[in-house]
């Protein structure tokens, strides 16, 4: 018998029949256009809602923008937002509204971390306490921030009442919204109160997700409640820790009626924020472009902030594994 081939042997084993038939093209898919119809409603009322306005914004920035009709409105360029560069005011606002956010957002993300840890475990009554810490969120800005005017009031208000009337702490009554530092004080305590029920939500919601059996587990090994939480519950949701972080700090730049209602931006303009001061150049002075080149930039700047975040703190999450 003759030796067979290498050739001969594929043609033998139908490999090469096989390469040899021809490929059959299929025709592309048409994709349904039901969903884009469902759908474009949405997108038109965003176009409408919120990119139309942010674009004219921007228009407006660039202009010494006139409301009377027929007046024209000189093209300024960036003058606007050099202008707010050059502004002593502009920097103070920044200031403030860094403190602001400073002073609120470990104090939410802290406190709210632990009432979610508490409210997590097995407790008598547990559903009216997760009510009761969440009340603030949902209350208005408005009647909370006129309250807590009252309780900080100069004369007759409950707090200088507490101090010098029932502790005798102070001989006098204490002018907490009079001062720079004592009004950021007052406003960061509201803002605190308001926002642990937010934070605590989305704790105990990410808290829920942690599988018991690593809570089992690392108790028959002998970890107590603290190492449980520290090694086992806080790893798991430490993207979640990252996303109310982000958003508290996103929260704390926004701050506008506390100190809007609470102060007015006074005394001097000492309590000024960015959004107050953006409120006062547009509808007060009418300045419209320079009102809008703040907004602009203070849009600028927490994007950057936000995203050195995701950065920062997401590599770390990648390291841990907390991501995988």
């Amino acid at each position: 018998m003759s030796a067979v081939t290498a050739p001969e042997r594929e043609n033998l084993s139908g490999r090469g029949a096989v390469a040899s038939r021809p490929r059959l093209k299929l025709a592309p898919r048409r994709r349904p256009l039901t969903p884009y119809l469902f759908l474009a409603p949405g997108y038109v009322i965003f176009a409408l809602v919120v990119l139309y306005p942010v674009a004219r914004a921007f228009q407006i920035s660039l202009y010494e923008w006139k409301i009377v009709p027929g007046v024209a409105s000189p093209f300024l360029g960036l003058h606007n937002y050099g202008r707010a560069f050059h502004d002593p005011l502009f920097w103070r606002s920044l200031e403030n509204s860094s403190v602001y956010m400073a002073a609120t957002v470990p104090a939410q993300l802290a406190l709210g971390l632990a009432v979610a840890v508490l409210l997590d475990a097995k407790m008598p009554a547990r559903a009216i306490f997760r009510v009761l810490y969440y009340l603030p969120v949902i209350t208005s800005w408005v009647v909370v921030s006129l309250l807590f005017r009252f309780l900080f009031s100069t004369s007759g208000g409950f707090v200088n009442w507490v101090l010098h009337d029932g502790l005798s702490v102070t001989n006098h009554d204490v002018a907490w919204l009079g001062g720079r530092w004592t009004a950021l004080a007052a406003i960061s305590l509201l803002g605190i109160w308001k926002g642990i029920g937010w934070s605590m939500v989305i704790f105990l919601a990410a808290l829920q997700t942690v599988p018991r059996d690593l809570h089992e587990a690392a108790s028959i090994d002998g970890a107590n409640a603290w190492q449980r939480f520290r090694s086992v519950s806080l790893p798991v949701i430490r993207s979640t820790t990252l996303f109310v972080f982000v958003m508290l700090v996103i929260g704390g730049f926004n701050v506008f009626t506390s100190v809007f209602l609470m102060t007015g931006g006074g005394p001097q303009d000492e309590t000024q924020v960015l959004l107050t001061y953006m409120y006062r150049q547009a509808f007060t002075f009418l300045d419209f472009g320079y009102g809008s080149a703040i907004a602009f930039i203070l849009t600028g700047f927490v994007l950057v902030l936000s995203l050195l975040q995701l950065r920062i703190f997401g590599r770390s999450a990648t390291r841990t594994g907390a991501w995988s």
